[in-house]
């Protein structure tokens, strides 16, 4: 990574730290509203169109948010026009966020537009951090397209409704977020510890908006023995995913991205591992946080379908997630997370006829079992990780 610092006090200037930054953190606090702001769209009437509504705006606006992880993995944030850049940015995914309860009705086009402006100051930094680098370059202008023309569609989609307004959702996201698997992926560049830190760093975010859900849940009832005991088994559940997440799993992935060969390879995994399948991870984590509003709400009453499907699909979708993702960095299969994701899905008919209370108390056995099961197998591997190599510089590639 280049650590050149000269130029125009405005100019871009390219990260020499791989440390994130606060004006990171600061941007992050709007994605904390634009998460809590798809579950209350799922929330609203938790039926199977809000849920397809509410993963596509999460879709939209994740891709918001990675195209400013690769960017602040090129330049300072904190540095020339870049950080005058971020807190309009900020601005425009704020308006997003507040449009995402009426995202496909009187807010579309002003949700589109904002999103419009948030996905062009960031291709327009790339561009100008490239201006010495041509692949960089090359490659800011291919996401260019297939930015504008995901936008586009968005604006397109503001004017319909029904099913056509979902198709041209689905066909914008599908192009933006596809564009990257057609562009060119050996101009792009990335520090990969800060990398995989920022991404880390949005899973504790949206392990947060469950635990966000669960006050939510709870406000307008009495917290009687059930509530209590309801909720902290939902916090006992977004710690079994954060410990899944951090423990091990974390520390070998990002091992994995900084021992690969820059350029090229690296930025596959990052791509793959880290843009695609954490968007995965966050999806999970945010129908479990639904699961969690619905179970807070009628601790005493079996879930509906949609509320179960979320809480029971989520977290089973989060624990495939990192099936993928270890397959994509060691190449080695978890057989023990998929059989705990079958079984968190063979779940759904008993949760339809159970206390919610008592789902989520299955959920907390099922992930506290796969936390049993892997301790004593990944023993060695954690204490390498976290003790022997933690002090260590990364090897070359691997």
């Amino acid at each position: 990574m280049s650590t050149a610092q000269t130029g125009p006090r405005l100019a871009a200037v390219l990260r020499s730290s791989e440390r994130v930054t606060p004006l990171e953190l600061f941007f992050d606090l709007v994605f904390v509203l634009a998460i809590t702001q798809c579950t209350a769209l799922m929330a609203t009437e938790a039926d199977w169109h809000g849920l397809g509504q509410g993963l596509l705006v999460l879709g939209v606006l994740w891709w918001s948010w990675v195209g400013y992880a690769w960017l602040t993995s090129v330049v300072d944030p904190e540095e020339g026009i870049v950080r005058l850049t971020m807190f309009a940015a900020m601005g425009a995914l704020l308006i997003c966020a507040l449009c995402v309860p009426e995202a496909f009705d009187d807010s579309a086009l002003v949700f589109a537009c904002a999103y419009g402006g948030v996905r062009a100051a960031q291709v327009a930094l790339l561009i100008v951090a490239g201006r010495d680098d041509p692949p960089l370059r090359h490659s800011a202008i291919g996401l260019a397209i297939s930015t504008a023309i995901g936008a586009g569609l968005l604006v397109a989609a503001s004017f319909t409704d029904g099913a056509l307004q979902g198709a041209l959702w689905a066909l914008a996201l599908a192009l933006d977020m596809g564009g990257p698997l057609v562009i060119d992926a050996s101009g792009w560049r990335l520090s990969p510890s800060h990398f995989a830190e920022r991404h880390g760093l949005i899973v504790i975010i949206a392990l947060g908006e469950s635990i966000v859900a669960i006050g939510v849940g709870a406000e307008r009832i009495e917290v009687d023995l059930g509530v209590a005991l309801a909720a902290l088994l939902g916090v006992a559940t977004a710690a079994a995913l954060w410990w899944l997440y951090f423990d091990v799993v974390a520390l070998v992935a990002e091992r994995r991205l900084t021992n690969a060969a820059p350029g090229l390879a690296q930025n596959r995994i990052a791509r793959d591992s880290y843009s695609y399948l954490h968007f995965v991870m966050v999806a999970g984590i945010v129908l479990l946080a639904l699961g969690l509003k619905k179970t807070l709400e009628h601790v005493e009453d079996p879930l509906k379908i949609v509320p179960a499907v979320a809480l029971l699909g989520g977290t089973g979708i989060y624990l495939l997630a990192h099936v993928a993702f270890r397959w994509r960095n060691v190449h080695r299969f978890s057989g023990q997370r998929l059989v705990a994701a079958l079984v968190l899905a063979a779940l759904v008919p008993a949760a339809l006829e159970l206390p919610a209370l008592a789902t989520l108390a299955l959920v907390v056995a099922v992930l506290t079992s796969l936390i049993a099961y892997e301790r004593p197998r990944f023993a060695a591997l954690r204490d390498r990780l976290r003790h022997q190599l933690a002090s260590e510089p990364a090897a070359g590639p691997s």
